[in-house]
């Protein structure tokens, strides 16, 4: 007898472990059928169940009991059991639902996108054009707060914050002497660090990494570039203090910033010190792999390519392949 448990989620079954939540035995599957999560982190112990994004509707409970439950349930919580049945895209009353969470993370949240350093890669921005309304019915002030530096390297801007909880399960679980979490209750909420200290373990940077909007960012790389513009390419290095696995981004020949390797749902694989992070920006200090795969989706593979030295468009045409690495060239300089 398997210990798999089977479910189908939109039409389409999958066997699973059992224990598994619904998000991601549908991750499992892969595709548009996956529901978004902005809480959620799958390498961080008790994340997820905050944001809502991920809300499904489960029409059978399973095959002993195949009443649908009577609410719609947060797929990050959710276990599976053997023979339920799960609406995500093919719910209208999902699609609804994923509508007013969106409206309601972005009651407060600014959108200020086009100074943001998190455009381009966040979440909420993909969340927001994926199921987002066109306006919004919200008629009072926005709640504002003032940009604080908590430590030499990272500042926190608490407007743009969405309360997700990440950097504080991040520096809960990977460091010793966490500082910051959040204080208040309600409309007060707000991620801060105790009694005004800095944050300065050595693995602090990777609140950075796992922020899904532009609450907590780099000093180091804040307004120097949009990553558009840049070149995202693996890299290892022989560390001490952590696995040494990172992308470098470039600028022409210049690093410009150094991130956790992220996997297919935003989420770092390894997380990094802050000597690989901050201090480690040259190209000889670092092993070069390959260019770091990017979704075709996102607007930071514009004119990106799969290899370091890219084919030319025109293979035949000698003036026009000559004009074409000329141009490549040129581009790289920018």
């Amino acid at each position: 007898m398997s210990d798999q448990v089977k479910l189908t989620i939109d039409g389409i079954s999958v066997e699973v472990d059992p224990g598994t939540t619904i998000l991601n035995a549908a991750r499992q599957i892969g595709g548009d059928l996956v529901p978004p999560a902005m809480c959620y982190y799958s390498k961080l112990e008790g994340s997820g169940g905050k944001c809502r994004t991920c809300l499904v509707k489960v029409s059978k409970g399973s095959e002993k009991d195949p009443r649908p439950m009577p609410k719609l349930v947060a797929s990050c919580r959710t276990t599976v059991m053997d023979g339920m049945e799960v609406q995500n895209l093919t719910s209208p009353e999902v699609i609804e639902a994923r509508k007013g969470v969106v409206e309601m993370l972005l009651i407060n949240h600014p959108l200020d996108c086009p100074i943001c350093d998190q455009a381009g890669e966040c979440d909420l921005q993909n969340l927001g054009y994926a199921h987002g309304a066109s306006g919004t019915r919200y008629e009072f002030e926005r709640r504002t707060f003032d940009k604080i530096d908590i430590g030499d390297k990272i500042q926190l801007h608490m407007t743009r914050c969405i309360l997700c909880y990440r950097c504080v399960f991040t520096a809960d679980q990977i460091t010793n002497n966490r500082v910051h979490g959040i204080l208040g209750r309600g409309d007060t909420s707000e991620i801060s660090t105790y009694i005004e200290k800095a944050i300065t373990n050595d693995f602090s940077g990777n609140v950075i990494d796992v922020c899904p909007v532009g609450a907590l960012t780099d000093k180091t790389f804040r307004f120097t570039n949009r990553v558009w513009f840049t070149k995202p390419v693996d890299a290892h290095r022989n560390c001490p203090t952590c696995k040494g696995k990172v992308t470098l981004w470039y600028k022409g020949e210049d690093v410009i910033r150094v991130t956790g390797r992220k996997n297919h749902y935003g989420e770092v694989e390894d997380f990094i010190c802050n000597t690989c992070r901050f201090e480690k920006k040259k190209t000889a200090d670092w092993v070069i792999e390959n260019p770091t795969p990017i979704e075709r989706t996102s607007v930071i593979s514009s004119n990106h390519y799969d290899t370091l030295i890219p084919l030319p468009v025109i293979q035949k045409n000698k003036v026009l392949i000559k004009a074409n690495e000329e141009e490549f060239a040129r581009t790289k300089k920018i």
